[in-house]
Parts: C-alpha cells; structure tokens; sequence
C-alpha cells in the first residue's frame, strides 16, 4: 500500500499497479472498511481502478492520523467480509439505429452482428469504477474477440443510454455527450438522474448483464421508465 497527498484535504491509498479485479476488490474492501468504521473527519471516498482517493476535513483530522488509521485498516482487509454482489441487467437493443456501429464491429473482427451481439450480452461485466461523467461505469471483463478501436474523429453527439466499445473496454454512456467509442446498442433506462435517490442505478462494484430487446421492447421500457413503472432487474451474486 502506498500513500500520496492529493492536496490539503486529499489522500490516495495506492493498492496495486494494474488493472486486475483483485486489486479492485481490495479497493472496494478498503471503502467499506472505512465506511463501517466512520473515520472522523473523511468526507468523501473516490474509488478507482487500483487506488481510493480519500478526502477529509483537515479540521477534524490529520493527515498523520488519517494515515495511520488507512495504514491499519489496508492491513486487516483480509478478514472484511465481503458481502454478495450485485448484478443489474440492462436491457440493451442492438444494431441499427440503436448501434449504429455494429456492423463495423463485425467486419473488424471477422464475426457475424448476432455473433457480436451474442459475446457482448454473454458475460457478467465487473464494475471497475465510475467515471469521464456522472454514471458512466467502466466496465471490465469484455472478450477479445469482439475489441475494437476508438473512432477516428469522436461524434459531437452521443444519445443517452449508448453502449460502446473501444478497445477491450465497454460502457454505457448516462447522458447524451461527445464520445468516441464504436456504439453497438443503446438502453432506455436512465443511469443518471440527479434528482433521484440514489441518483445511478449502477455503482462501482456492481456487475452488469447485457440484456437483447427487440425494438418493440425497446420502446415499451422507454414508456415504462418516463412514468416511473420500470422495475430494475438486480440478482446477487456470490
């Protein structure tokens, strides 16, 4: 573990130096060690990939004691328990006018758009972090065979509820943006909404299962989600 200032009111507790999900679960591990125990004086916790940014009222605490007090929590991680995870299904319609780039997704890989489709959708993908916007979850796990590279020139315009790849990342995009990711489907279910408590509906940590929907479904949930009526789809997982 490491520690390096963020500033005056700013920590960071370094926990590896890669992009691996046991690194990431210790990350997580330490956050809710933090949150159980109730530091005094934290205010915020920021996880990431393989660090937690921690910030806190120098008021009510040092950086000296907060950096014992990490130090000890960081060496006890191995008897946290760790409870059961979430995985939130997203409805997901592919292709078209929904994913406008999965065609060439498919001729740049050699598969068919079903074949595409069907390895995206396959997988429980791993919530490394939260990030570049409020909601967009950064999403670990995506098979190789379906990699692809970032766009030449990024759009000026990406609607709400985007699903792209770039390279052998995915992600959903929350609110309408600039982006440059091959978009290969879109959800109508709404990951950001400030006014909604908790305001997103997928948190680091989490899991995502893409869910196929036919356009007709598509549309329906759409309906379901402006009223209000759209029950989100969560199971846990060990």
């Amino acid at each position: 573990m490491k520690l390096l200032d963020a500033g005056d009111a700013a920590v960071v507790v370094e926990l590896g130096d890669a992009i691996d999900p046991a690194v990431n679960r210790r990350v997580h591990d330490l956050r809710r060690l933090i949150e159980h125990r109730r530091l005094a004086g934290i205010t915020e916790l920021v996880p990431t990939y393989r660090s937690l940014l921690v910030y806190y009222d120098p008021f009510v605490t040092s950086h000296a004691a907060l950096g014992r007090a990490l130090e000890e929590l960081a060496s006890g991680q191995a008897d946290a328990a760790r409870p059961p995870a979430r995985v939130v299904e997203i409805p997901t319609a592919y292709g078209g006018e929904f994913g406008p780039d999965l065609g060439f997704v498919a001729r740049h890989t050699g598969l068919r758009a079903d074949d595409v489709v069907r390895i995206h959708s396959g997988t429980d993908y791993f919530v490394y972090m939260m990030g570049f916007t409020a909601g967009f979850p950064y999403l670990g796990g995506m098979s190789p065979d379906i990699a692809a590279p970032r766009l030449a020139t990024p759009r000026t315009r990406v609607p709400a509820g985007s699903v792209g790849i770039a390279q052998q990342q995915t992600g959903i995009y929350p609110a309408e943006s600039p982006g440059g990711w091959q978009i290969i489907g879109r959800t109508p279910l709404q990951l950001f909404d400030a006014a909604r408590t908790p305001p997103v509906i997928i948190e680091a940590g989490d899991h995502v299962r893409f869910v196929p929907v036919s356009t007709d479904a598509y549309k329906d949930i759409e309906r379901q989600v402006g009223k209000g009526e759209y029950s989100l789809s969560v199971r846990m997982t060990p």
